[in-house]
């Protein structure tokens, strides 16, 4: 009778932990919510969020909108060349033909810049690097071909169990037109759980592959304004940004940030933050994406 007693204690206290437990974590995200709200006041912009931290639920601002993924879908395309060259027990230094045709003139290519004759071989390691860390198109579209196409990556993804996205343009095709950008969307939520497989899942049996990833997301060189913006200089920010272009009215399709934060007592969380028909100049995207990246960074700390 006791030792029932005792048990029966001990159980009440473990609810009463847990309870605790769930009362604090809902209200810390509902304290998210509102300085995301204050941060947004005024903002002329569609903005939404979606984070989840060491495993836990995931808190989503804004999340049920169809989100342009712009250059964000190259993370989606590198899982997919990974995935290919892991099933065909290929290196990373398998070699891809570049011919002149292939490195178009009018879009952001640091691949062209360097290469402009064309007419060489690279492995497909210095190509993700291109595509992942200096978000380079040509490189992105020539891995596409590599791959199969657009509707592998899409087909890919969706094997993996990921939901709300569509993939079917490649960087090319996004370039026609101001309403092409719109063609390949997501939701925040998909995205960051894409990323959260990829961390706690073993993806590729060779984990080389997914080492390399992490170090090329780290590498990246682009949108230090973004998500970096908002981190203590001791964090580690592996990520994919994304950008448009603007209509004759100055709305911007996209300005997006998204991946993971590893803090130094090992704590990490995924983050996306997307930002979508803005009326706003580049800088101020790049401010509210920076400054929701602080106030998560500091939700993850109470």
């Amino acid at each position: 009778m006791v030792n029932d007693k005792i048990v029966l204690k001990s159980v009440r206290y473990i609810l009463l932990v847990c309870l605790l437990s769930v009362v604090s974590y809902v209200q810390a995200q509902r304290s998210l919510k509102d300085d995301i709200d204050s941060l947004l006041q005024g903002k002329k912009a569609t903005v939404g969020v979606a984070v989840v931290y060491d495993g836990q639920a995931p808190f989503t601002y804004n999340n049920d909108h169809r989100y342009p993924l712009m250059s964000v879908f190259k993370f989606h395309l590198a899982l997919t060349v990974l995935d290919h060259l892991d099933k065909d027990d290929l290196p990373l230094d398998t070699e891809v033909f570049v011919g002149k045709a292939d490195l178009l003139p009018d879009t952001w290519s640091p691949l062209r810049d360097a290469r402009p004759e064309g007419n060489f071989k690279i492995s497909v390691a210095d190509l993700l690097r291109y595509s992942i860390s200096q978000s380079d198109n040509n490189a992105c579209d020539i891995l596409l071909r590599f791959v199969g196409g657009t509707r592998a990556v899409d087909s890919y993804v969706r094997g993996l169990g990921i939901e709300n996205f569509e993939i079917k343009a490649t960087e090319e095709q996004l370039n026609e037109a101001f309403d092409c950008q719109y063609l390949n969307w997501a939701t925040p939520l998909s995205v960051i759980q894409l990323m959260e497989k990829f961390h706690r899942e073993p993806m590729f049996e060779n984990p080389v592959y997914k080492e390399f990833l992490q170090e090329t997301l780290i590498e990246t060189s682009t949108g230090n304004d973004k998500l970096k913006a908002g981190l203590p200089e001791d964090a580690v920010l592996g990520h994919k940004t994304g950008s448009s272009g603007r209509n004759k009215e100055g709305i911007k399709a996209g300005d997006n940030d998204m991946g993971f934060v590893r803090l130094p007592d090992g704590r990490q969380y995924s983050i996306a933050v997307f930002v979508s028909d803005s009326k706003e100049d580049d800088k101020t995207n790049a401010a509210i994406i920076a400054g929701i990246s602080r106030k998560v960074y500091e939700y993850g700390r109470r």
